[in-house]
């Protein structure tokens, strides 16, 4: 068997979450014995100075016998910086383009929220 149909057989579940330079990959893979276990992979995307690019990698490999605690500090920590920072990411107000949360509207002074439809709630409690 070689590599290629190696992967396609571990892989049971694939979902994939693209955020600007980096994309994450979620995998449901196989061990040799057919229990399943999760990777979890950020893939960033550089440019070189020539205008080619290249990727850097990092994965992380969690087994089932993980997934209680990593879940409970994963939303402990998610939970912390929101609470103390909120939802807004800082490093965007640092940008040229950079726009208020909030706009003023046509026809008075009545300031309005920015939509957070473009949020995704992460929740690990399927894993």
């Amino acid at each position: 068997m070689n590599d290629n149909e190696m992967m396609e057989k571990e892989e049971i579940f694939s979902k994939v979450l693209r955020a600007g330079r980096r994309t994450y990959f979620f995998d449901v893979r196989a061990t040799k014995a057919g229990d399943y276990y999760l990777t979890i992979t950020e893939s960033k995307k550089f440019t070189n100075d020539d205008g080619s690019f290249h990727y850097k990698k990092h994965k992380i490999y969690l087994y089932k016998e993980d997934f209680a605690g990593f879940t409970e500090i994963l939303n402990e920590m998610t939970n912390f910086i929101v609470d103390e920072k909120g939802e807004e990411v800082i490093s965007e107000r640092h940008q040229k383009d950079y726009q208020k949360s909030y706009e003023k509207t046509a026809v008075g002074t009545e300031e309005v929220s920015a939509s957070t439809e473009s949020f995704t709630d992460v929740s690990f409690d399927d894993i």
